[in-house]
Protein backbone atom coordinates (compact mmCIF):
# COMPACT_ATOMS: atom_id res chain seq x y z
CA UNK A 1 0.00 0.00 0.00
CA UNK A 2 2.68 2.31 0.43
CA UNK A 3 3.52 2.51 -2.84
CA UNK A 4 0.05 3.49 -3.50
CA UNK A 5 0.30 6.15 -1.36
CA UNK A 6 3.20 7.42 -2.57
CA UNK A 7 1.77 8.33 -5.53
CA UNK A 8 -0.44 11.90 -6.98
CA UNK A 9 -3.86 11.18 -6.71
CA UNK A 10 -4.67 13.74 -9.39
CA UNK A 11 -2.67 17.05 -11.02
CA UNK A 12 -4.69 19.47 -9.02
CA UNK A 13 -3.39 20.57 -5.62
CA UNK A 14 -6.02 22.30 -4.05
CA UNK A 15 -8.82 23.99 -4.93
CA UNK A 16 -7.25 26.92 -6.62
CA UNK A 17 -5.55 25.02 -9.06
CA UNK A 18 -9.17 23.06 -10.27
CA UNK A 19 -10.84 26.55 -10.82
CA UNK A 20 -7.93 27.20 -12.50
CA UNK A 21 -8.03 24.58 -14.73
CA UNK A 22 -11.98 25.23 -15.13
CA UNK A 23 -11.08 28.49 -16.50
CA UNK A 24 -8.42 27.60 -18.45
CA UNK A 25 -11.12 24.91 -20.39
CA UNK A 26 -13.60 27.14 -21.14
CA UNK A 27 -11.51 29.27 -22.99
CA UNK A 28 -9.83 27.05 -25.07
CA UNK A 29 -13.25 25.23 -25.62
CA UNK A 30 -14.95 28.34 -26.61
CA UNK A 31 -11.97 29.30 -28.81
CA UNK A 32 -12.12 25.81 -30.84
CA UNK A 33 -15.59 25.25 -30.80
CA UNK A 34 -16.40 28.65 -31.77
CA UNK A 35 -20.45 28.24 -33.32
CA UNK A 36 -19.91 24.51 -33.87
CA UNK A 37 -22.44 22.19 -32.60
CA UNK A 38 -21.21 19.70 -29.97
CA UNK A 39 -22.31 16.70 -29.59
CA UNK A 40 -21.71 14.14 -26.16
CA UNK A 41 -22.57 10.45 -25.77
CA UNK A 42 -23.60 10.17 -22.00
CA UNK A 43 -22.42 6.66 -20.30
CA UNK A 44 -23.75 8.05 -16.67
CA UNK A 45 -20.62 7.60 -14.88
CA UNK A 46 -19.10 10.03 -13.04
CA UNK A 47 -16.48 11.35 -15.86
CA UNK A 48 -19.21 11.92 -18.69
CA UNK A 49 -21.47 13.57 -16.27
CA UNK A 50 -18.72 16.20 -15.73
CA UNK A 51 -17.99 16.54 -19.05
CA UNK A 52 -21.67 17.53 -19.51
CA UNK A 53 -21.41 20.01 -16.61
CA UNK A 54 -18.55 21.71 -17.96
CA UNK A 55 -19.63 21.72 -21.59
CA UNK A 56 -22.65 23.49 -20.15
CA UNK A 57 -20.85 26.01 -18.72
CA UNK A 58 -18.71 26.59 -22.04
CA UNK A 59 -21.68 26.38 -24.61
CA UNK A 60 -25.22 28.22 -25.21
CA UNK A 61 -28.21 25.84 -24.34
CA UNK A 62 -29.35 25.23 -28.28
CA UNK A 63 -25.11 24.26 -29.13
CA UNK A 64 -24.76 21.39 -27.02
CA UNK A 65 -26.56 18.22 -27.71
CA UNK A 66 -26.58 15.32 -25.04
CA UNK A 67 -27.16 11.95 -26.11
CA UNK A 68 -27.28 9.59 -23.78
CA UNK A 69 -27.62 5.89 -25.06
CA UNK A 70 -29.22 2.87 -22.80
CA UNK A 71 -26.99 -0.05 -24.62
CA UNK A 72 -29.19 -2.68 -22.32
CA UNK A 73 -25.53 -2.86 -20.77
CA UNK A 74 -26.04 -0.58 -17.79
CA UNK A 75 -26.72 -1.47 -13.91
CA UNK A 76 -29.92 -1.81 -12.31
CA UNK A 77 -32.56 1.12 -12.93
CA UNK A 78 -29.72 3.43 -14.68
CA UNK A 79 -30.94 4.97 -17.05
CA UNK A 80 -33.64 6.58 -14.78
CA UNK A 81 -31.04 7.72 -12.19
CA UNK A 82 -28.97 8.97 -15.61
CA UNK A 83 -32.13 11.07 -16.94
CA UNK A 84 -32.64 12.56 -13.63
CA UNK A 85 -28.94 13.65 -13.22
CA UNK A 86 -28.92 14.84 -16.49
CA UNK A 87 -31.55 17.06 -16.15
CA UNK A 88 -30.02 19.42 -13.64
CA UNK A 89 -28.17 20.79 -16.22
CA UNK A 90 -31.14 22.03 -17.66
CA UNK A 91 -29.68 21.06 -20.68
CA UNK A 92 -32.42 21.69 -23.36
CA UNK A 93 -31.24 19.00 -25.79
CA UNK A 94 -31.21 15.76 -23.78
CA UNK A 95 -32.17 12.53 -26.28
CA UNK A 96 -32.80 9.33 -24.06
CA UNK A 97 -32.25 6.22 -27.13
CA UNK A 98 -33.05 2.84 -26.18
CA UNK A 99 -30.33 0.60 -28.16
CA UNK A 100 -30.15 -2.56 -26.10
CA UNK A 101 -31.54 -4.54 -29.42
CA UNK A 102 -28.66 -3.36 -31.62
CA UNK A 103 -26.18 -3.75 -28.93
CA UNK A 104 -26.82 -7.23 -27.69
CA UNK A 105 -27.45 -8.25 -31.73
CA UNK A 106 -24.08 -6.48 -32.49
CA UNK A 107 -22.24 -8.89 -29.53
CA UNK A 108 -24.16 -12.27 -30.50
CA UNK A 109 -21.14 -15.06 -29.89
CA UNK A 110 -18.63 -12.99 -29.14
CA UNK A 111 -16.59 -13.85 -26.09
CA UNK A 112 -12.42 -11.93 -27.02
CA UNK A 113 -12.70 -8.78 -24.42
CA UNK A 114 -11.13 -6.49 -27.22
CA UNK A 115 -13.41 -7.41 -29.68
CA UNK A 116 -16.26 -6.89 -27.25
CA UNK A 117 -14.66 -3.17 -26.40
CA UNK A 118 -14.45 -2.30 -30.50
CA UNK A 119 -17.87 -3.71 -30.92
CA UNK A 120 -19.15 -1.19 -28.61
CA UNK A 121 -17.22 1.47 -29.75
CA UNK A 122 -18.62 1.21 -33.15
CA UNK A 123 -21.87 0.75 -32.45
CA UNK A 124 -21.52 3.63 -29.93
CA UNK A 125 -20.78 5.90 -33.20
CA UNK A 126 -23.61 4.12 -35.34
CA UNK A 127 -26.25 4.66 -33.62
CA UNK A 128 -25.07 8.17 -32.70
CA UNK A 129 -24.62 8.99 -36.65
CA UNK A 130 -28.22 7.31 -36.88
CA UNK A 131 -29.44 9.88 -34.41
CA UNK A 132 -27.38 12.61 -35.61
CA UNK A 133 -29.08 12.72 -38.92
CA UNK A 134 -32.65 12.69 -36.93
CA UNK A 135 -31.32 16.14 -35.59
CA UNK A 136 -30.06 17.57 -38.96
CA UNK A 137 -26.52 18.08 -37.57
CA UNK A 138 -23.65 19.33 -39.83
CA UNK A 139 -20.58 16.88 -40.85
CA UNK A 140 -17.95 18.99 -38.84
CA UNK A 141 -20.27 18.72 -35.42
CA UNK A 142 -17.91 18.06 -32.91
CA UNK A 143 -18.28 14.59 -31.19
CA UNK A 144 -17.31 15.35 -26.69
CA UNK A 145 -16.28 12.34 -24.91
CA UNK A 146 -15.62 12.28 -20.90
CA UNK A 147 -12.20 10.36 -21.66
CA UNK A 148 -9.81 10.67 -18.76
CA UNK A 149 -6.24 10.36 -18.76
CA UNK A 150 -5.85 6.91 -17.37
CA UNK A 151 -8.20 5.81 -20.64
CA UNK A 152 -5.66 7.40 -22.77
CA UNK A 153 -2.73 5.93 -20.66
CA UNK A 154 -4.12 2.39 -20.84
CA UNK A 155 -4.93 2.78 -24.57
CA UNK A 156 -1.79 3.60 -25.69
CA UNK A 157 -2.38 7.35 -26.02
CA UNK A 158 -1.37 9.21 -23.14
CA UNK A 159 1.23 11.80 -23.40
CA UNK A 160 4.44 10.95 -22.60
CA UNK A 161 3.55 7.21 -21.60
CA UNK A 162 5.63 4.50 -21.85
CA UNK A 163 3.39 1.66 -21.89
CA UNK A 164 1.61 0.33 -24.60
CA UNK A 165 -2.08 -1.27 -24.76
CA UNK A 166 -3.31 -2.49 -21.91
CA UNK A 167 -6.74 -2.53 -23.52
CA UNK A 168 -8.51 -0.02 -25.56
CA UNK A 169 -11.12 1.86 -23.93
CA UNK A 170 -14.22 1.83 -26.09
CA UNK A 171 -14.26 5.43 -27.07
CA UNK A 172 -10.17 5.40 -27.67
CA UNK A 173 -9.04 3.28 -30.07
CA UNK A 174 -12.38 2.32 -32.05
CA UNK A 175 -11.66 2.76 -35.63
CA UNK A 176 -14.42 4.44 -36.64
CA UNK A 177 -14.34 7.02 -33.47
CA UNK A 178 -10.42 7.29 -34.73
CA UNK A 179 -11.79 8.34 -38.12
CA UNK A 180 -13.64 11.25 -36.04
CA UNK A 181 -10.63 11.78 -34.13
CA UNK A 182 -8.37 12.42 -37.32
CA UNK A 183 -10.32 15.00 -38.60
CA UNK A 184 -9.84 17.34 -35.38
CA UNK A 185 -13.83 16.70 -34.50
CA UNK A 186 -13.00 14.53 -31.32
CA UNK A 187 -13.24 16.89 -27.70
CA UNK A 188 -11.92 15.44 -24.57
CA UNK A 189 -11.41 17.89 -21.53
CA UNK A 190 -11.28 15.97 -19.16
CA UNK A 191 -8.19 14.41 -21.04
CA UNK A 192 -4.95 14.99 -18.92
CA UNK A 193 -7.17 14.35 -15.41
CA UNK A 194 -7.19 11.42 -13.06
CA UNK A 195 -10.40 10.66 -11.39
CA UNK A 196 -9.95 12.44 -8.64
CA UNK A 197 -9.23 15.33 -9.97
CA UNK A 198 -12.82 15.14 -12.18
CA UNK A 199 -14.29 14.46 -8.85
CA UNK A 200 -12.85 17.64 -8.14
CA UNK A 201 -14.10 19.45 -10.96
CA UNK A 202 -17.81 17.81 -10.37
CA UNK A 203 -17.57 19.82 -7.39
CA UNK A 204 -16.64 22.91 -8.28
CA UNK A 205 -19.05 22.69 -11.57
CA UNK A 206 -22.26 22.09 -8.31
CA UNK A 207 -22.85 18.55 -9.08
CA UNK A 208 -24.27 16.76 -6.37
CA UNK A 209 -22.96 14.34 -4.23
CA UNK A 210 -24.10 11.53 -5.39
CA UNK A 211 -22.77 11.98 -8.77
CA UNK A 212 -19.55 13.26 -7.89
CA UNK A 213 -18.75 10.33 -5.16
CA UNK A 214 -20.04 7.28 -7.57
CA UNK A 215 -17.59 4.57 -8.05
CA UNK A 216 -16.41 4.09 -11.94
CA UNK A 217 -18.07 2.31 -14.16
CA UNK A 218 -17.15 1.45 -17.37
CA UNK A 219 -18.26 2.76 -20.72
CA UNK A 220 -19.04 -0.42 -21.81
CA UNK A 221 -21.08 -1.23 -18.93
CA UNK A 222 -21.82 -4.80 -17.86
CA UNK A 223 -20.42 -6.19 -21.36
CA UNK A 224 -17.09 -6.45 -19.95
CA UNK A 225 -18.16 -7.41 -16.53
CA UNK A 226 -20.34 -10.38 -17.88
CA UNK A 227 -17.15 -12.52 -18.76
CA UNK A 228 -17.58 -14.52 -22.92
CA UNK A 229 -20.87 -14.12 -24.12
CA UNK A 230 -23.04 -11.37 -23.31
CA UNK A 231 -27.11 -11.89 -23.01
CA UNK A 232 -29.56 -10.28 -21.62
CA UNK A 233 -30.07 -13.38 -19.57
CA UNK A 234 -26.60 -12.78 -18.32
CA UNK A 235 -26.90 -9.50 -17.49
CA UNK A 236 -30.26 -9.26 -15.83
CA UNK A 237 -28.11 -11.66 -13.71
CA UNK A 238 -25.50 -9.38 -13.26
CA UNK A 239 -27.57 -6.35 -12.72
CA UNK A 240 -29.89 -7.77 -9.42
CA UNK A 241 -26.08 -9.56 -7.84
CA UNK A 242 -24.35 -6.18 -8.20
CA UNK A 243 -27.53 -4.00 -6.95
CA UNK A 244 -27.26 -6.13 -3.85
CA UNK A 245 -23.67 -5.71 -3.37
CA UNK A 246 -23.79 -1.91 -4.00
CA UNK A 247 -26.58 -1.75 -1.60
CA UNK A 248 -24.97 -3.84 1.32
CA UNK A 249 -21.91 -1.61 0.90
CA UNK A 250 -24.15 1.55 1.26
CA UNK A 251 -25.49 -0.01 4.27
CA UNK A 252 -22.64 -1.27 5.99
CA UNK A 253 -20.80 2.01 5.67
CA UNK A 254 -18.67 1.15 3.55
CA UNK A 255 -19.50 2.62 0.00
CA UNK A 256 -17.40 5.49 0.83
CA UNK A 257 -14.24 3.70 1.92
CA UNK A 258 -14.08 1.70 -1.45
CA UNK A 259 -12.42 3.34 -4.48
CA UNK A 260 -14.60 0.51 -6.76
CA UNK A 261 -16.54 -2.00 -6.06
CA UNK A 262 -18.31 -4.78 -8.32
CA UNK A 263 -19.58 -7.92 -9.89
CA UNK A 264 -18.36 -10.09 -11.73
CA UNK A 265 -20.37 -12.77 -13.85
CA UNK A 266 -18.00 -15.56 -14.70
CA UNK A 267 -19.01 -17.78 -17.60
CA UNK A 268 -18.75 -21.15 -15.06
CA UNK A 269 -21.18 -23.06 -13.64
CA UNK A 270 -20.45 -24.91 -10.61
CA UNK A 271 -22.49 -27.88 -8.30
CA UNK A 272 -24.31 -26.99 -5.88
CA UNK A 273 -27.27 -27.44 -3.26
CA UNK A 274 -30.77 -25.62 -3.35
CA UNK A 275 -33.23 -26.83 -1.51
CA UNK A 276 -31.77 -29.96 -0.54
CA UNK A 277 -31.59 -30.88 -4.29
CA UNK A 278 -28.70 -31.08 -6.72
CA UNK A 279 -28.69 -27.43 -8.19
CA UNK A 280 -25.96 -25.71 -11.22
CA UNK A 281 -25.54 -22.39 -11.36
CA UNK A 282 -23.43 -19.56 -12.73
CA UNK A 283 -20.07 -18.39 -10.86
CA UNK A 284 -20.29 -14.39 -9.03
CA UNK A 285 -16.87 -13.05 -8.36
CA UNK A 286 -17.04 -9.82 -6.41
CA UNK A 287 -14.35 -7.44 -6.92
CA UNK A 288 -13.18 -4.16 -4.39
CA UNK A 289 -10.54 -1.84 -4.66
CA UNK A 290 -8.88 1.05 -3.55
CA UNK A 291 -6.86 3.28 -5.72
CA UNK A 292 -5.39 7.03 -6.09
CA UNK A 293 -5.69 7.52 -9.75
CA UNK A 294 -6.32 4.18 -10.96
CA UNK A 295 -3.00 3.20 -12.65
CA UNK A 296 -2.36 1.00 -9.82
CA UNK A 297 -5.19 -0.60 -6.92
CA UNK A 298 -4.72 -2.53 -3.92
CA UNK A 299 -7.45 -5.21 -2.97
CA UNK A 300 -9.89 -3.13 0.03
CA UNK A 301 -9.25 -5.51 3.20
CA UNK A 302 -13.00 -6.59 3.83
CA UNK A 303 -13.99 -7.93 7.20
CA UNK A 304 -15.05 -11.66 7.14
CA UNK A 305 -18.19 -11.28 8.62
CA UNK A 306 -19.27 -8.26 5.91
CA UNK A 307 -17.95 -10.36 3.12
CA UNK A 308 -19.71 -13.65 3.87
CA UNK A 309 -23.15 -11.89 4.62
CA UNK A 310 -22.77 -9.95 1.51
CA UNK A 311 -22.46 -13.42 -0.15
CA UNK A 312 -25.15 -14.88 1.32
CA UNK A 313 -27.75 -12.60 0.76
CA UNK A 314 -26.53 -12.40 -3.19
CA UNK A 315 -27.22 -16.27 -3.45
CA UNK A 316 -30.38 -16.74 -1.76
CA UNK A 317 -31.77 -13.64 -3.73
CA UNK A 318 -30.85 -14.65 -6.95
CA UNK A 319 -31.10 -18.02 -7.36
CA UNK A 320 -29.34 -18.33 -10.93
CA UNK A 321 -26.19 -17.69 -8.99
CA UNK A 322 -24.50 -21.11 -7.14
CA UNK A 323 -20.87 -19.78 -6.05
CA UNK A 324 -19.24 -16.69 -4.97
CA UNK A 325 -15.30 -15.48 -5.12
CA UNK A 326 -13.69 -12.51 -4.00
CA UNK A 327 -10.89 -11.03 -6.05
CA UNK A 328 -7.60 -10.89 -4.07
CA UNK A 329 -5.63 -9.66 -6.97
CA UNK A 330 -4.08 -5.97 -7.01
CA UNK A 331 -3.64 -3.90 -10.07
CA UNK A 332 -0.63 -4.94 -11.17
CA UNK A 333 -0.79 -7.56 -12.22
CA UNK A 334 -4.17 -7.42 -12.70
CA UNK A 335 -6.54 -4.39 -14.50
CA UNK A 336 -9.16 -3.28 -12.38
CA UNK A 337 -11.75 -4.61 -14.45
CA UNK A 338 -11.49 -8.20 -15.51
CA UNK A 339 -11.61 -7.21 -18.87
Amino acid sequence: MDQIKAKKSGIFDDASETKKFLEEQKAAIKARVKDSPVLLLISGGVDSSVCAALLSECLNAKQLQLLYIDTGLMRLNESQKVIKALSLLKAQNLYHIDAEEDFLAALKGITDPEAKRQIIGDMFVKVQEREVQKLGLPEDYFLAQGTIYPDLAESGKGKGAEQGLVKSHHNVRSPLIEQKRAAGLVLEPLGSLYKNDVRQLGQILGLPEEITRRHPFPGPGLAVRVLGEVTKEKCDILRQADAIFTDELVKRGLYDKIWQAFAVLLPLRSVGVSDGTRSYGWTLALRAINSVDGMSAEVFNFAIKDLREIAALISSRVPEIGRLVYDITDKPPATIEWE
